[in-house]
């Protein structure tokens, strides 16, 4: 650690929080370890929050990299990322806002046979995803295996942030996708991605309002505090806020 940061403690970064969470509270979100998939427009913001909120293990995946065209949204990139791998540039930028937490980034797409190996271990993971698809794979990923699956998506000036357990609704149950009961094969694939069509607008503040919600949904599940819940928001019409109950 530089000679500037001696001295310099996990729980000095954590102080202003600990009014509103005990430190065995806070201990368990140090110790947790949490997966994002993305680095982009949700996942910036989902990253940069767990790190700032003080999450010990974070792991991260992506196998893009940054340009122009990002830099209305995503929170880590700038003109000094344009052409880094995503991951590369979202490590080191961890490593600078909070040097306590621990990054394991995968610079590869994730797909049925590599989820295993980047989030075995995970004790939550959060969807930062633009792709339908691997979100499906996810999903039932997480919920085979036990994991809080934490969604987040936008379109627009809208957005959407849901937490799905073993004692919810699954992902695709919610949102009757046509995957449903079906094995992942070819033609459900073809069925999932006529769901998505063109690259949808979007706008800097969406994203980044879902990031930051869905990370604190990661943190009220480790710790303990406050319901977790379904939530959709068009940030032009603030009466559209609306939670709901899976």
């Amino acid at each position: 650690m530089p000679e500037r940061y001696k001295g310099f403690g996990y729980w000095d970064i954590a102080t202003r929080q600990m009014s509103i969470v005990t430190k065995s509270q806070q201990t368990r979100f140090q110790d947790a370890k949490i997966g994002v998939i993305g680095c982009g427009g949700i996942g910036g913001g989902t990253i940069l929050m767990l790190a700032r909120m003080g999450l010990g293990d974070l792991t991260i995946i992506d196998n893009d990299a940054y340009d122009l065209s990002n830099l209305n949204r995503q929170a880590i990139s700038s003109l000094e990322t344009v052409g880094v791998d995503k991951v590369v540039a979202t490590k080191e930028r961890v490593r600078i806002t909070n040097p306590y937490t621990k990054v394991n980034a995968f610079n590869e797409e994730l797909t049925a046979d590599n989820i295993d190996k980047v989030f075995g271990d995970r004790d939550i993971i959060i969807d930062a995803l633009d792709n339908l698809y691997t979100r499906v794979i996810v999903s039932r990923y997480a919920r085979e295996n036990n994991i809080p699956f934490v969604h987040g998506a936008i379109h627009g000036t809208q957005g959407q942030v849901s937490v799905f357990t073993k004692d919810t609704p699954s992902y695709e149950e919610l949102f009757s996708l046509p995957s449903l009961g079906k094995e992942l094969g070819e033609e459900t694939k073809k069925e999932i991605l006529k769901l998505t069509k063109g690259v949808p607008p979007v706008i800097g503040p969406v994203p980044n309002t879902v990031g930051c919600l869905e990370s604190f949904e990661a943190y009220k599940l480790v710790t303990g505090i406050g319901e977790v819940k379904i939530l959709n928001f068009d940030l032009l019409n603030l009466e559209s806020f609306k939670v709901l109950e899976l």
